[in-house]
């Protein structure tokens, strides 16, 4: 995952540069060598290595050696259709934390209305528009679902004992929003709680899927939601942020941290404004390869 940290910045080096972003649009098309490269680019040999093995450096672009008509070409392909660029601050590395990892479909308890429905990576649970399929006791392998309206709710297992003090919750994971089909322009007020106390709302910009996702197994159609945003959530003393922005000052001492279990709630409103919903994406499913993911971060 890249970061604001300086070993990403070899990353961002190697994409500031208008021929590198050429050579890389070339190169999704298909595989190409380095001499086909230069040919097409009008530029030489030499000049087009340089910028290849920039990339390269930069674990971009990968290449490997062929024999063609009794020659041995460079070929260049590109190792990854997708960059993750993570701009909140990390956390404190001295500082130790609970974590674990929640499957989408291990909610507790859920409201939804069509469109909706729940997915594993190999087939749909039950039937589309049909709310009751949440329940169906395969929703725990879910790696997708959607609502137009609505909300799901998980129980989170506290895992802090007596003598650790709670510095930070922080929550990840992939959503957006839910429309018909799919547009990229359909704006949802999507939002967070935990322990029945609002932590605040974030606008997701739209329902993603002019591409598929990088993990979208074969069988879902491309004519739906593919992928979302990560997002991460975090509830500090000073208040609660998506992505390092305030989003209230709703803080831990508000939450009733000191619970066995506590409750995680998101949830889509109706807006009267006829958009909304949300979509998650858990493993196997969209561009990251994770479910819901809490750390309780201590002292």
């Amino acid at each position: 995952m890249l970061s604001t940290n300086a070993e990403s910045l070899m990353v961002y080096e190697a994409l500031a540069s208008e021929v590198r972003l050429k050579i890389i649009d070339k190169l999704f098309e298909r595989e190409r060598h380095v001499k086909e490269l230069a040919s097409e680019m009008f530029l030489s040999s030499a000049v087009i290595s340089g910028h290849i093995r920039k990339l390269e450096q930069a674990g971009i672009v990968g290449s490997k050696m062929k024999r063609i008509d009794g020659g041995t070409y460079k070929y260049c392909y590109i190792k990854s259709e997708f960059l993750q660029i993570k701009l909140s601050p990390n956390v404190s590395s001295s500082l130790s934390f609970h974590g674990l990892s929640v499957p989408i479909g291990h909610y507790t308890d859920y409201e939804a209305w069509p469109t909706c429905g729940v997915a594993t990576t190999e087939k749909m649970i039950g039937q589309y528009d049909n709310p009751a399929c949440f329940m169906d006791p395969e929703r725990v392998n879910a790696g997708i679902l959607w609502l137009a309206r609505g909300w799901v709710e998980y129980k989170i297992p506290n895992y802090l004992y007596k003598d650790q003090r709670l510095h930070e919750i922080e929550i990840s994971f992939e959503i957006g929003s839910e429309s018909p089909r799919v547009n990229e322009n359909w704006p949802s007020d999507i939002h967070f709680s935990l322990n029945g106390r609002s932590l605040g709302v974030w606008t997701s910009p739209g329902d993603f899927g002019k591409t598929r996702g990088r993990l979208t197994p074969d069988w879902w159609s491309s004519d739906v939601n593919q992928y979302g945003l990560l997002k991460v959530l975090r509830v500090k003393e000073s208040g609660s942020y998506i992505d390092g922005l305030k989003i209230s000052d709703v803080g831990l001492k508000d939450i009733g941290t000191g619970a066995i279990n506590w409750t995680f709630r998101i949830a889509a409103e109706d807006t009267g404004r006829g958009r909304g919903g949300l979509t998650l994406y858990g493993k196997g499913f969209g561009n990251y390869d994770q479910d819901i993911v809490f750390r309780s971060f201590y002292v």
